[in-house]
């Protein structure tokens, strides 16, 4: 017995690098016992050998004492150590010493085998052969890891020798190389560990925490047999190759001065997407929804999008006209051709492609919105019919900060797609041929990489080689494929000559079918009015105040705010909570989906919003009552999401592209959080319909309001918004009858910065009434959500009403305009302090004030009929931004125009400034008392001239 104590040194090392979390959970043991069952230790490096040893002991003096595993395990070691005659059996009850000893180094042997294939599984990634140009070292490391079999000397890392290569070891459960064999030769297992993990394909998958996730990996990668394909598919992705390398080829021949930014050196993608998208066919999969770079985007529109070739062509012609509106940039070189979206059925599937803007990226969680909203909207809860693919290059997948957020989105409520195939196009394993784009010189920066490159010999050769040689085609059938091909592209090349106009629209994808007329316009200019019946805000504001749900127990804070709205339901009024309840609810009535998202929104950031009710006696149950008004309603979707900007907007921008028939709301916890948003604004959402040709009707809201805070935490940056807005400061406008609504149809998205809960309401409405959409950026209120005065009668709600652009004076000033000597103009909250100002200095009936609600696109009407009401009046923009920021720069050209720059528009708010906000509530309270003494200082700008 004694020398059975040599087993704990001898198996410690082996059983240490063998036995890891993955691989436990198969040696779960049960004791003769009816005891639970015991799992086994992994906290401490070398637990795994202890716990051998005691199983080893256990069965020496009772095989049945240990699980069936262990067991097997161990009698396979015995017998044979038994089969060797010079040895003794095993005898029935105890084993002799020697037995003892020899058995000891076949399960010591056996320990090193698993570990050994371990080690291949985790690290034989390091030696794979990824790089075809042969001057890089290995691409994690410059070193071959110690535990991998490359020589035979190392196989005394294992306490293996060179006799064992022809031994028979029994293979674990945890890999699939033997195929349908249960036992393989040591030569044989390193021989398909290194076919499996050390060739052309690197796999580095073992830090997945599933099990079951792990185990899938290795059947598909591990088990024999799995990479060899039929004559008919080498035949296949041979004609899917020739498309890929003769289309850049063609394109290089007619436009050899353009950058195309080609696939050339990466030119297997194109059948890897295929083959994704046959198998996803396969599978169930309708409708793949693809993410696409720069790189290579022609190839893909034409051999996977399957774009008419001609099409493609045309746009190199620098004399051709766009048709549709907006698409003037498409006709620039293809170099940077930014597709939009197109849809082609095959094999019963839809493709959609998405491009990626020059922001390395960006698209990725628009993609993902996009797929969630298709998923949604056919009942596709688990993703089995609506799929994402995103095509990333190496570099940008690592150094983009949204690959990370998207990522992070995967397990979110309302925000998983069940799973997204990405393809990283590795410009290591299918390198550049021609650099950066066609018109670069990479030997200026790379001189032996590209020297190696030019003397590369393309796949597609190689390949073709490969099957004619072994007679899979011959090549008489190669030349042929390559003149078929050929051919297409010249009288595509033919057809494009013809071309005189574009028509994008009819490969757009998602042309919402029903909502515009058939040639891509709005079926009228006209919007109705926004207001609903009593009755509706009645109920609405009736189950806003309830619990719809029995034995639910609500926070006693919460229980006030419910009889607060049930108090304002009764008197007729809203605050702006009630109002956004209210917009909400009546569209879902009216069949629209409703989904607002961002940070901490389910309830709001400043407590006001409460849409989803938690019971504070059962852990994680919820109402959301809006999901209780109407039997046959819209559903509504509120969801929190992940703390980031950039990747959340980009998602909900995808989101809103699906359908016309929702209103999609992303709201900032506060409103320069969408600072880091703004690739997402600036990419997508400004240029929306000038860039990509689509519509898209998402709402930001941004809370925004200079409150004594912090800079973080003060402006939306309301200028930005308005500098991208793409309406004419000097273009005098022809006031027609439809002057509103095609203004908001001619621009790039509407700005506002409502005053009134009521406004807010109809503003909500109007967005998903109008008969196009467009982007809606709502800078909304902080401190007037709670504000005495911010409340909205039901009269300025019902039937007949609608959106105010412009609120004018109603006071005692405007019933004698005559005697007023100052107008103001201003917007958001500001008014409630001028008010309030105005009050306690008595210039009721000289002072008149009028708000602006929509900023962008400019109510030039409404303007001019204020500014004339009043003609001996000195007219004010006052606004609490700074100077350089806020609104005036953009109202104050426009004003001038209005004017026929024949008066003056005076500033009056805060100086110039760096930060949007001083952070200290004393400085706030001081420059606020400043302007506003400004404001009602009649004498202020006498003698001044501008």
């Amino acid at each position: 017995m004694s020398q059975l104590r040599l087993l704990p040194s001898r198996l410690g090392a082996q059983a240490s690098r063998l036995l890891a979390p993955h691989d436990i959970q198969m040696f779960n043991w049960r004791s003769r016992s009816s005891g639970p069952p015991a799992t086994f230790p992994s906290g401490k490096r070398g637990g795994s050998s202890s716990y051998m040893e005691e199983m080893y002991f256990a069965w020496l003096e009772n095989p049945q004492s240990v699980h069936k595993y262990w067991d097997s395990f161990f009698r396979k070691a015995s017998e044979e150590g038994a089969c060797d005659p010079t040895q003794p059996r095993f005898p029935e009850s105890r084993p002799a010493v020697s037995s003892r000893t020899e058995t000891s180094k076949l399960v010591e042997d056996h320990l090193a085998v698993q570990s050994l294939i371990r080690a291949y599984q985790i690290r034989g990634h390091h030696v794979a052969q990824l790089d075809p140009l042969g001057i890089l070292d290995a691409d994690l490391d410059s070193f071959v890891p110690s535990d991998l079999i490359t020589t035979i000397d190392k196989l005394a890392f294992y306490d293996l020798r060179e006799a064992d290569l022809d031994k028979e070891f029994q293979l674990p459960t945890t890999t699939f190389i033997g195929g349908s064999e249960h036992t393989l030769s040591l030569r044989e297992i390193i021989r398909r560990l290194e076919s499996t993990y050390c060739q052309h394909i690197g796999l580095e998958f073992m830090f997945i925490n599933d099990v079951e996730q792990c185990q899938w990996i290795r059947r598909k990668f591990e088990t024999p047999g799995v990479m060899q394909f039929s004559s008919e598919e080498k035949r296949t992705l041979l004609a899917r190759l020739v498309r890929s390398m003769r289309f850049e080829d063609f394109l290089a021949r007619k436009w050899s001065s353009e950058k195309r930014f080609g696939l050339e050196g990466c030119e297997v993608m194109i059948p890897a997407l295929k083959t994704i998208i046959d198998k996803s066919s396969e599978m169930g999969i309708e409708n793949v929804i693809l993410g696409m770079p720069h790189r290579g985007r022609l190839n893909v529109l034409a051999n996977v999008i399957r774009k008419d070739l001609e099409q493609i062509f045309c746009q190199f012609d620098p004399k051709l006209e766009a048709a549709d509106e907006g698409s003037g940039d498409v006709k620039y070189h293809l170099g940077m051709y930014h597709e939009r979206i197109n849809r082609v059925t095959n094999r019963n599937i839809t493709l959609s492609l998405v491009a990626n803007p020059s922001h390395l990226e960006a698209v990725d969680p628009v993609v993902q919105g996009k797929t969630k909203a298709e998923q949604f909207y056919r009942g596709d809860a688990q993703g089995k019919k609506v799929m994402s693919i995103l095509v990333h290059g190496d570099a940008a997948f690592a150094g983009q900060g949204v690959v990370y957020e998207t990522f992070h989105l995967s397990d979110l409520p309302s925000y998983t797609t069940n799973g997204t195939v990405h393809v990283v196009v590795n410009n290591q394993v299918c390198y550049r041929r021609r650099g950066h784009n066609e018109m670069d010189e990479p030997m200026f920066t790379q001189p032996l990489m590209y020297k190696q490159i030019h003397r590369q010999v393309p796949v597609l050769k190689k390949y073709a080689d490969k099957l004619i040689a072994e007679g899979t085609v011959t090549l008489q059938e190669f030349e042929e494929e390559i003149a078929k091909y050929d051919r297409i592209c010249e009288e595509a090349y033919g057809r494009s000559k013809d071309k005189k106009i574009l028509h994008i629209k009819h490969w757009l994808d998602s042309p919402w079918p029903g909502f515009f007329n058939v040639d891509g316009e709005p079926k009228s200019m006209t919007c109705t009015a926004t207001g609903i019946p009593e009755d509706v805000l009645t109920h609405i504001g009736e189950v806003a105040s309830s619990v719809p749900v029995e034995d639910f127990q609500i926070h006693t804070g919460l229980s006030r705010i419910l009889r607060g709205r049930a108090d304002m339901t009764k008197t007729r009024t809203v605050d702006w909570a009630l109002a956004e309840y209210m917009a909400f609810g009546s569209l879902l009535k009216e069949g629209i989906h409703v989904r607002l998202s961002g940070q901490d929104v389910e309830r709001g950031t400043f407590s006001h919003r409460h849409h989803v009710l938690h019971d504070q006696e059962v852990d994680r149950r919820t109402c959301v009552p809006m999901n209780h008004l109407w039997p046959d309603q819209a559903p509504y979707t509120v969801c929190n999401s992940s703390l980031s900007e950039y990747g959340v907007l980009g998602f909900e921008l995808g989101y809103a592209m699906a359908s016309p028939n929702a209103l999609v709301l992303w709201e900032a916890q506060f409103g320069d959080f969408h600072n880091t948003a703004q690739c997402i604004i600036d990419q997508f959402i400004s240029t929306g319909q000038a860039k990509w040709v689509r519509h898209n009707g998402i709402v930001l809201l941004l809370p925004h309001g200079m409150e004594g805070m912090g800079p973080e935490h003060s402006s939306a940056r309301p200028e930005r918004f308005l500098q991208m807005s793409n309406d004419d400061s000097d273009a005098y406008p022809v006031f027609t009858e439809d002057f509103e609504v095609s203004q908001l149809y001619d621009c790039n998205w509407i700005v506002v910065n409502c005053s009134t809960p009521a406004n807010y309401f109809h503003v909500l409405r109007r967005q998903v009434l109008l008969p196009f959409r467009k982007p809606l950026i709502i800078f909304t209120p902080k401190s007037l959500l709670r504000h005495p005065e911010a409340k909205s009668s039901f009269d300025q709600m019902v039937s007949g009403t609608s959106f105010q652009r412009v609120i004018p004076e109603d006071g005692a000033a405007a019933q004698d305009s005559e005697r007023v000597r100052r107008l103001i103009f201003c917007t958001g909250k500001v008014y409630y302090d001028l008010v309030k100002e105005r009050s306690s200095q008595g210039l009721e009936e000289q002072v008149a004030i009028t708000r602006l609600e929509q900023i962008s696109p400019f109510p030039f009407d409404l303007i001019k009929r204020e500014a004339e009401k009043y003609p001996g009046a000195e007219l004010v923009w006052c606004q609490e931004e700074h100077k350089n920021m806020g609104y005036y720069d953009y109202i104050s050209p426009r004003f001038m125009t209005i004017l026929s720059r024949a008066r003056p528009i005076w500033y009056v708010g805060r100086d110039p400034a760096a930060a949007p906000a001083t952070g200290n509530r004393n400085t706030h309270l001081v420059s606020l008392k400043k302007f506003l003494d400004t404001a009602f200082n009649l004498q202020a700008f006498e003698g001044k001239t501008f």
